[in-house]
């Protein structure tokens, strides 16, 4: 295991009536600027519940951050935040509201000549304005981490700092009940790839991380198929909601090695065919899995064993037993498991290369190995 300083100070707030916490963790003197999406927060009850707990704050309302959110729409929320005041912002949504909330919040404050070299240049984010959030759709982990994804046209790329880090997290699991079943599935796709990333690599000796790992990958393979079939059960979205929010909050990263060419892949996928991200990434995690069965033999092995029961056979026939396992899984969610499922082709993926290749990402994966050439390996394979 690597040397590691761990620190999420993340407040969270879990469970039904949590919305109410938002009206002590706000303080009273900021001008809250509320940002959210198309607008289902106000046919489900969570804009109201959010407007009552703010009822003693100056408040008022962005919308429209879209999924996958774009960089124009979000410099929109900046200039209002400029002209009006806002001194603090509260997401309402899922990861991408929280994700584009966190760019406003830096982009509001940048010093630099154009706030979209925080993403490009990867510039550095001195400060930024406090955020928080209610979260309406668990898969991103972004309520408790210091990432986020920003998309301009067919370009996506992320940007870190703690500066961005909400303040506190609104989970309450009922706001997940409006959802519809692509929504949810696409939430525990999501989820489980963001674990697949920090533990599907080479062992390090991290027992802690792989168990912990293991475990949210056996929840959300246990409870990820009932969210679709018993879709009014609370219990069961709570245990997705806060496995997906332990997926991506930094503690089963530290000290592992990490991956993330699923995700890199899957970002080019989604800026030039529209494709929603967790199908992008059902799409190519599996064809990672196959085409880097070596250098990640180790993990697949412990993996196929702990999730699976895959103990029989030799070392390539239980590799086979958990790819094919894992992708039963995603049958069973509901999500395309090849490019030929969202009818792309040979000429899609010289298109996805070339864009790996124009935003440089041509040396991907836990050691680097990950060419274009190898990129263009994983393409092929996933047809």
């Amino acid at each position: 295991m690597d040397k590691f300083t761990y620190h999420n100070p993340t407040r969270i707030h879990f469970g039904d009536g949590q919305i109410a916490a938002i009206a002590n963790d706000i303080p009273k003197e900021k001008k809250v600027l509320v940002l959210y999406g198309g607008g289902s927060i106000k046919s489900n009850g969570v804009y109201e519940q959010v407007a009552q707990a703010l009822s003693g704050h100056n408040w008022g309302e962005f919308a429209g951050i879209e999924p996958n959110p774009q960089y124009d729409t979000l410099m929109k929320a900046v200039e209002m935040i400029k002209a009006e005041g806002f001194d603090y912002l509260l997401a309402v949504g899922g990861g991408s509201v929280v994700d584009g909330t966190k760019f406003i919040a830096a982009a509001a404050t940048y010093e630099g000549d154009d706030p979209w070299h925080i993403l490009s240049q990867q510039k550095t984010v001195t400060h930024a304005l406090p955020l928080a959030c209610v979260l309406t759709l668990p898969a991103t982990g972004s309520e408790s981490n210091m990432g986020a994804v920003v998309s301009r046209g067919t370009t996506k790329l992320a940007f870190m700092t703690p500066h961005v880090q909400p303040q506190f997290a609104v989970l309450d699991p009922s706001t997940t009940l409006s959802l519809s079943p692509r929504q949810v599935a696409n939430g525990v796709v999501d989820a489980y790839v963001h674990v697949m990333e920090q533990y599907l690599t080479f062992p390090v000796n991290a027992k802690v991380q792989d168990r912990f790992a293991e475990g949210l990958l056996l929840n959300l393979i246990e409870e990820g198929p009932k969210a679709l079939t018993t879709p009014n059960d609370l219990d069961v979205r709570a245990n997705i909601m806060w496995t997906a929010t332990q997926a991506l909050n930094g503690l089963i990263g530290v000290g592992v090695p990490q991956d993330w060419t699923t995700h890199m892949i899957g970002h080019e996928l989604t800026g030039h065919y529209g494709i929603d991200h967790a199908r992008t990434l059902s799409i190519v995690l599996p064809a990672v899995m196959q085409a880097r069965r070596e250098d990640k033999a180790e993990k697949l092995l412990q993996y196929g064993a702990r999730i699976f029961g895959i103990t029989e056979g030799t070392a390539d026939e239980r590799i086979d037993a958990a790819i094919a396992a894992t992708i039963a899984f995603f049958k069973q969610m509901e999500v395309p498991t090849a490019l030929s499922d969202v009818e792309l082709g040979d000429n899609d993926i010289d298109v996805i290369v070339s864009s790996l290749e124009q935003n440089g990402m041509a040396a991907l994966g836990e050691h680097g190995k990950v060419t274009l050439t190898e990129s263009r390996r994983i393409l092929e394979t996933a047809r």
